[in-house]
């Protein structure tokens, strides 16, 4: 009988790490697979937790280029001056190299793909590679913070197995640029981001006007969102634009990237959202995996900064929700997790499980003001893609 949860985890995942005081801290994966030990979801029936193996290099090449997998291998092997390093966007402020460099990226991808894996030979219901979703990687370059494009190798792999059609969702704040990229020009891959304006951060790219190249026009889909939106805000966007796209294309797998740098506690970027609209995100695309793929449903990490307060709490929410077993928002945190996380970060560790915030949004269905800068956003997004799928634009 199939499982209900895959999760693909083992602790040599922490190993992708830049270094001291870069933003991409193994702390950030580390602490929320032991908050989900401390709540017991690991022993939960229905959830395998496995140790992936490393992406092969054939299956990097389903998304990257041979020359830049071996530049990555040397880069952090032997090579660390090489000439060639800025070229292929590495040893850079974003992609330092480190030593073991291709190893680690290569078991980050290994672990999406064995989730990925899972979910379509039917091991499992849903399958989460929390290290995951390093979603800026190029064929030929870092970029980002992401060395191999994990999610963009684990579509490119389904799509090898037959599935006719996948969508992917995507909540980071920044756009997901390196996944629609790679899949600009196939119809058969369905890309939505919703992001902070490109305007307003970096990558600077996403905006409604790109949907998909010659024959693929309204496979991409970007929700350019204004600083400083909030949970309503946010929510109304996600509702307006994601249910009734993945409703239309039928997916036969549904894969999402849960960066939680949307947090309003964020250092890098402008959006206000909650640990409790994080969460309720979460659940609505597990919902939409039900409904519109049959359950299978692929989930990664992403970006996410603040280590302590945000990171852990907002992806533990999301492994529990697709195990099955959510948890209570207004839960306490064990003090043994509390106690231990204090002591490794140096900073006071939360008590509860979310920060208590309402998750109500007014539908867009409902009617909108032309005027208000966040409907205008969601407009210019349907305006631009709903008709390529048969959907009126408007309500």
């Amino acid at each position: 009988m199939a499982c209900t949860l895959y999760v693909a985890w083992d602790d040599r995942l922490t190993g992708y790490d830049f270094g001291a005081g870069h933003p991409m801290a193994s702390a950030r994966v580390e602490l929320t697979i032991e908050l989900a030990r401390a709540f017991g979801l690991f022993a939960e029936a229905g959830v395998s937790v496995e140790s992936p193996v490393a992406a092969t290099d054939a299956e990097l090449e389903l998304v990257h280029d041979p020359r830049y997998i071996a530049e990555v291998r040397l880069a952090g092997r032997d090579r660390p001056d090489s000439p060639m390093l800025s070229f292929f966007g590495l040893d850079t402020e974003d992609d330092p190299v480190f030593p073991g460099m291709h190893d680690a990226s290569a078991l980050v991808a290994g672990a999406t793909l064995a989730a990925a894996r899972a979910v379509w030979t039917g091991v499992a219901q849903h399958g989460v590679s929390i290290a995951g979703g390093l979603h800026h990687a190029m064929r030929g370059s870092a970029s980002g913070f992401c060395v191999y494009n994990d999610p963009a190798i684990a579509i490119a792999w389904l799509l090898r197995q037959g599935a006719e059609r996948v969508a992917y969702v995507d909540v980071d704040v920044h756009h997901g640029d390196g996944v629609q990229a790679a899949f600009y020009d196939d119809p058969r891959v369905l890309t939505i981001s919703l992001h902070q304006h490109p305007a307003e951060l970096w990558p600077g790219t996403g905006l409604p006007s790109e949907t998909g190249g010659p024959g693929a026009k309204g496979s991409a889909v970007n929700v350019a969102l204004p600083t400083g939106t909030g949970d309503a805000g946010w929510l109304r966007a996600f509702h307006a634009v994601v249910p009734p796209l993945l409703r239309e294309f039928r997916p036969a797998i549904l894969v999402s990237q849960h960066g939680c740098d949307t947090h309003w506690l964020d250092p890098l970027a402008g959006l206000r959202l909650s640990i409790d609209a994080q969460r309720a995100a979460g659940a609505a695309i597990h919902l939409l995996a039900h409904e519109v793929a049959g359950g299978r449903w692929l989930l990664t990490g992403g970006g996410g900064y603040d280590l302590l307060q945000v990171v852990p709490r907002t992806w533990a929410h999301l492994l529990a929700e697709a195990a099955g077993h959510p948890i209570a928002p207004g839960a306490r945190i064990p003090a043994a997790w509390r106690e231990q996380a204090s002591r490794g970060t140096g900073r006071l560790a939360p008590e509860l499980m979310t920060e208590g915030a309402p998750t109500g949004y007014a539908s867009f269905e409902s009617g909108y003001d032309p005027a208000d800068p966040l409907d205008r956003a969601i407009v210019a997004t349907r305006a631009a893609v709903f008709p390529e799928h048969g959907i009126m634009p408007l309500p």
